[in-house]
């Protein structure tokens, strides 16, 4: 009888794509109460337009909750942001980086719900991809070296496939992959270390650049910026195609490496493999989930490996992140390595909380379409 009961708890106590789309909704719903006219500029020690890369990420989780939870205002809110940006990247046609770029995923996703003409609402972005495919980085003399950090493939590489499937041109496909294999292999050496399937941000953290306990220094949200952009890259190509293979392969090898530095608690460290600020991270929590979801989703991750990784990531964030009122504590403010933004809490509120939200949102919908998909209900 015993056995029985508890059994029945563990099977009540079973998390439901319902519940999952629920929290997504709170943090959401805290977010866009709080921030309630997205024209608005952002003001951390100075003003910022709002098309600036941590809101364009934001609007990325709000696109994939709109797929699990269509609402018309999530659509108004992205459609009016868009509009007043007039559809153009930060700091106009010419802006060669990255941060600049990242909202236009989000107006290419807006698409499907605009009644313009098509061609005029990416032209502005296509100018800016177009000038960028002819503009070489000084600092390199490449041609190709503008992601010399890994952040920049979250921002950027996604925009370059979703613009080779929009207009049908691979010269954006195979401009996107040579900039991401030169950052992958080139830049300070290679970023990517497939002997751990992790990434160094930039060209200051590979070695010799040591943590103070000797490891090397991976960080969190920056694997997951990788992590999530060779996702979002993979669903818009064919996946016969040889780019698909290239991107599905360090997918696979980071899904490993990644597997192995998850905490006991179900969080990874904003160091990976480091004891140096060791403790939660949410927004590194939230795009390793969505990786490894979408990853389980596909065949590619064994559910009986990754299930349970995938479990523990949510709870713990459900469990010592997530307010009742949708605020997310445990989030690392914006930065480059594991230092940023310290001391964190479950009650600090980053410099900026939109970027933190759209990787939690992504994180979600992503869970939820797993848990749907193995009719958790």
């Amino acid at each position: 009888m015993m056995l029985a009961t508890i059994m029945t708890l563990g099977a009540m106590a079973q998390t439901t794509a319902n519940d999952v789309l629920s929290v997504a909704r709170k943090a959401n719903d805290y977010f866009m109460a709080k921030y309630a006219d997205p024209t608005l500029p952002t003001n951390v020690k100075k003003v910022r337009p709002s098309n600036l890369w941590t809101r364009a990420v934001y609007y990325e989780g709000l696109m994939a909750l709109q797929q699990i939870d269509p609402q018309q205002r999530y659509i108004d809110y992205a459609m009016t942001w868009a509009d007043f940006h007039k559809w153009s990247p930060r700091n106009g046609m010419n802006t060669c980086d990255a941060d600049d770029q990242c909202c236009g995923q989000t107006y290419i996703e807006l698409l499907p719900y605009s009644n313009k003409d098509k061609e005029e609402q990416i032209r502005n972005i296509r100018e800016n991809l177009d000038y960028q495919m002819h503009t070489a980085n000084k600092k390199n003399q490449s041609l190709y070296g503008w992601w010399t950090w890994i952040d920049a493939i979250q921002m950027a590489m996604p925009l370059y496939v979703q613009m080779y499937k929009e207009t049908g041109y691979k010269k954006y496909l195979d401009h996107g992959m040579k900039m991401y294999r030169w950052s992958r292999n080139e830049c300070g050496g290679g970023l990517f270390n497939v002997k751990d399937g992790l990434w160094w941000r930039d060209a200051d953290y590979v070695p010799p650049y040591k943590e103070p306990d000797g490891k090397d220094c991976y960080w969190s949200r920056g694997n997951g910026w990788v992590y999530a952009a060779l996702v979002r890259c993979m669903n818009l190509l064919p996946e016969k195609s040889k780019e698909y293979k290239e991107l599905k392969k360090d997918f696979l090898l980071m899904s490993e490496g990644l597997r192995k530095c998850q905490r006991e608690d179900g969080f990874w460290n904003p160091s990976l493999v480091s004891t140096n600020y060791e403790m939660p991270e949410t927004s590194g929590t939230a795009l390793f989930l969505y990786g490894m979801a979408w990853g389980i989703q596909k065949g590619y991750l064994k559910a009986k490996v990754y299930s349970s990784v995938c479990d523990k990531a949510w709870t713990a964030m459900v469990r010592d992140a997530v307010h009742q009122d949708g605020f997310l504590g445990w989030m690392q403010g914006t930065g480059k390595d594991p230092s940023a933004g310290q001391p964190l809490s479950y009650t600090k509120v980053p410099d900026f909380e939109d970027y933190g939200t759209g990787c939690f949102l992504l994180g979600a919908t992503e869970y939820f379409k797993l848990l749907q998909k193995n009719n958790v209900k």
